[in-house]
């Protein structure tokens, strides 16, 4: 019995093998073969194919395919593995024998057959979130994306893509959608190099393009004067994804999100920059993304308020402290990203790229596979975007480029551009981004995000801050691994 459990075990490893001891050689040998030859083929392609393997995996129709070989494969393994023992099993044997024989080849069955179940979930996962969250482009409407899309090579003709990333918070709380985060990712297409514009949320007289139906009704820019302070608030940037949609709804055409497409234009124009597509994240949701990753890794340099009004002088019950490399869950993340009591908008959007930057360092191969069906179901919660199907295989091989580039902030004077002002200088602002696109760094090694003998820690853990230094002024651009940096800073908010 040990022998024939033995070869069993070793069929069932080998496909093949146990067919061979059993006397069939001829089908033992080529189902070793073919065994052989996938493993061999896997292994090729792993190591010399994985660009395109990765891009399939945002092909609806390659995935739907590849959970059916998945099946199919185990079906043939689990045959494989009783036939295997038939042939090696005597021809006498007594009931004890041959029950505990079955209760063992079940077994091997099931461990294959577990795993196999698994890998189909996971690809359906992929599959559903791909289809719930991406449209094919002529089932989906935009009234500001490329009218067309090179599948071939979509950055043939086009040295930079320009995507535009919106914070939305549509809580209980608020009445409509706020875009609390804007930021355009400028992205270099031969070399992944990024650069990061983020936008205050408090931007008054964002203009349109010339050729925007919008014009007509905003020739100075989204704005009104005369008004209160608070009367603002309806006429910053943050209003424009639900206060004009609101107000002409329609008027730039078809559109999925009216909302979307309003801010593309507009802070395509306010940067000098034509916006192809937007990626928008409901932050009610966020957490869930990072919980699904395990958490991100940041370097927290001031005191981060969790909660607080500071225009009532409601101080926080709960704060994010100082310390280098902390680890930080889903909530704690969101908070980092958004805190504001006693921070003013620079800060708050430092620490925005900084997030942006630690879910990317987060998204390496294992966690992607080991938490792979907890990412998808958060990403259905969390996305939606103008980017069609079509150009996923391109999107995922540019995102690979953009992991191993480096990652740069464009850096914007407040006071030189007149930000915070009633009418900010929307003319120095498309210089400076032009000019910082042009003087992009080349990639340089990324700073660690913790200095030699430091322990990572946890939230709520304060270090003494070291002795603060003289740093030259930023230039048009800045490494965003620097700007991420630990350097805590001497004075943090109460």
């Amino acid at each position: 019995m040990p022998k024939l459990l033995g070869f069993t075990l070793l069929g069932a490893v080998i496909p093949g093998l146990g067919l061979i001891v059993g006397g069939r050689r001829r089908i033992g040998a080529f189902v070793l073969t073919l065994f052989l030859g996938l493993v061999g083929l896997g292994v090729y392609v792993g190591l010399t194919r994985r660009d395109e393997v990765l891009a399939a995996a945002v092909v609806p129709s390659r995935l739907l395919m590849t959970s059916v070989v998945i099946g199919a494969l185990a079906c043939c393994w689990i045959v494989v593995i009783v036939a295997s023992h038939r042939s090696l099993r005597p021809a006498t044997g007594g009931a004890g024998g041959r029950a505990f024989g079955a209760t063992f080849v079940g077994l091997l069955c099931f461990a294959v057959a577990a795993p196999a179940a698994i890998g189909v979930q996971s690809v359906l996962a992929q599959r559903s979130l791909v289809q719930d969250v991406f449209q094919a482009q002529g089932e989906s409407r935009s009234a500001t994306r490329p009218s067309t899309v090179n599948v071939k090579d979509p950055w043939e003709d086009k040295p930079r893509l320009n995507l535009l990333l919106l914070g939305g918070d549509d809580a209980p709380s608020r009445e409509g959608v706020r875009t609390d985060t804007v930021i355009v990712a400028s992205i270099d297409t031969k070399t992944g190099n990024t650069a990061l514009v983020s936008l205050p949320r408090n931007l008054t007289f964002m203009p349109f393009p010339a050729d925007s139906p919008l014009r007509k009704y905003y020739p100075n820019g989204f704005g009104k004067e005369g008004l209160s302070l608070d009367g603002r608030l309806e006429w910053m940037l943050t209003a424009m994804y639900q206060n004009v949609p609101d107000a002409h709804p329609g008027i730039l055409g078809p559109s999925d999100n009216e909302g979307a497409d309003v801010v593309k234009q507009s802070v395509g124009e306010a940067i000098g920059l034509k916006l192809d597509y937007y990626l928008q994240v409901n932050l009610q949701s966020f957490p869930e993304i990072v919980d699904a990753l395990g958490g991100i890794r940041v370097n927290v340099n001031e005191r981060v308020a969790m909660g607080g009004v500071s225009s009532s002088h409601i101080p926080p019950k709960e704060w994010i402290e100082p310390g280098p490399n902390q680890h930080l869950d889903g909530r704690h993340a969101l908070w980092f990203a958004r805190g504001r009591y006693g921070a003013d908008d620079d800060q708050r959007q430092v620490r925005q790229r900084c997030v942006i930057k630690s879910i990317v360092d987060a998204g390496d191969p294992q966690t992607l596979v080991t938490k792979y069906k907890a990412i998808a179901r958060a990403g259905k919660h969390l996305l939606r975007t103008d980017i069609p199907q079509e150009l996923l295989p391109a999107m995922v091989q540019l995102a690979l480029k953009v992991k191993s580039g480096t990652v740069s902030n464009v850096t914007l004077d407040s006071d030189k551009l007149r930000l915070k002002y009633l009418h900010p200088d929307y003319q120095a602002l498309r210089d400076t981004v032009e000019n910082a696109l042009e003087s992009a760094p080349p990639p340089t090694p990324a700073t660690p995000p913790t200095k030699p003998g430091t322990t990572p820690t946890e939230p709520g853990t304060t270090r003494k801050p070291p002795t603060t230094t003289t740093t030259a002024p930023p230039g048009p651009t800045q490494n965003l691994a620097d700007a991420c940096a630990y350097n805590p800073n001497g004075d943090q908010p109460n």
